[in-house]
């Protein structure tokens, strides 16, 4: 994928408050070492997310499941793209059990679990994600749950899978606003996601529902506003904003950085349509300090 430069407005530096310190922790060498060792993925290593020395250190992880190669070539994303009649993309069998065991071994309380698209599956891989939510929730009772969903290509018996599995959370980033989609999400569709976001809320009414999308792709603050208020349409009750940050020069080019007070503006914006909790600031992500989002959602 070509870059979007704009020559006559050449690609804006990286602001300090968009900046992470490049401090290394030991723990991230040895949590990658225990990942690899179970054949495991972290979406915080392939989506090249700027939190994830302080996330590591910390003890948390994003796992990531379904493999590391997606079926989908989303502009803004790193994760490594696979076509099914090229490359090996069989499922882990173990993948579920390794997750869970992995869980354990940390000791987390607060498991997150996201994947990528396998459009190539006739059920987006939805029974897979399902078993490895029933797993750790086994391996680690006492701990809540956040799935963090592709859309199945708008197959609601495959979104139904999951959520009957038992997360606590069910996430599904809408990414950028209606305009921007053909774009930053070419095989995705904004209408659908929104749609996956009401079923869940419909189906299990018990679970918390979450979205995220990102700022600095070129939307105005009016079409963010509005994506707001689909979001609150379908009672999701969680959002998070964050700063788009080009992962790669085949990832599109950032179109602006959001100022710090303008994603407080967001967040302001946000509550004040009745949201239990956003989440807004340049270094936020979907999943970063998800465990303490969902404190505080739930104090709400």
């Amino acid at each position: 994928m070509t870059p979007l430069v704009n020559i006559e407005n050449p690609r804006p530096r990286l602001p300090e408050w968009a900046r992470r310190s490049a401090t290394r922790f030991e723990s991230l060498n040895t949590l990658k070492t225990s990942l690899r060792a179970l054949n495991l993925h972290t979406v915080c290593e392939s989506a090249r997310c700027p939190n994830i020395h302080e996330c590591f250190h910390r003890g948390a992880a994003t796992f990531m499941i379904l493999g590391n190669l997606c079926t989908r070539g989303c502009g803004f994303c790193s994760v490594p793209k696979g076509n099914p009649r090229i490359h090996d993309m069989r499922l882990d069998p173990l993948e579920p059990e390794n997750v869970a065991r992995m869980a354990a071994e940390m000791k987390l309380r607060y498991v997150v679990i996201t994947s990528v698209n396998r459009d190539d599956l006739a059920d987006g891989g939805s029974a897979h994600f399902a078993e490895t939510v029933r797993q750790v929730g086994e391996a680690v009772p006492a701990a809540r749950l956040e799935v963090l969903t592709p859309d199945f290509d708008g197959n609601m018996e495959a979104v139904a899978r999951v959520l009957d599995a038992g997360p606590h959370v069910f996430n599904h980033n809408m990414e950028t606003v209606p305009r921007l989609y053909r774009r930053v999400r070419p095989q995705a569709n904004y209408t659908q996601s929104l749609d996956v976001l009401a079923f869940a809320r419909q189906h299990r009414p018990e679970v918390m529902t979450k979205s995220g999308f990102m700022a600095g792709l070129g939307e105005t603050p009016d079409e963010v506003a509005q994506l707001l208020r689909d979001l609150r349409e379908r009672d999701v009750d969680v959002v998070t904003i964050g700063q788009y940050l080009q992962p790669t020069r085949r990832n599109l080019a950032v179109a602006e950085y959001v100022t710090p007070e303008r994603f407080d503006e967001y967040k302001n914006l946000g509550l004040n349509m009745g949201f239990k909790m956003v989440f807004s600031g340049p270094l936020v992500r979907s999943s970063y300090m998800a465990d303490i989002v969902n404190e505080q959602a739930l104090r709400a």
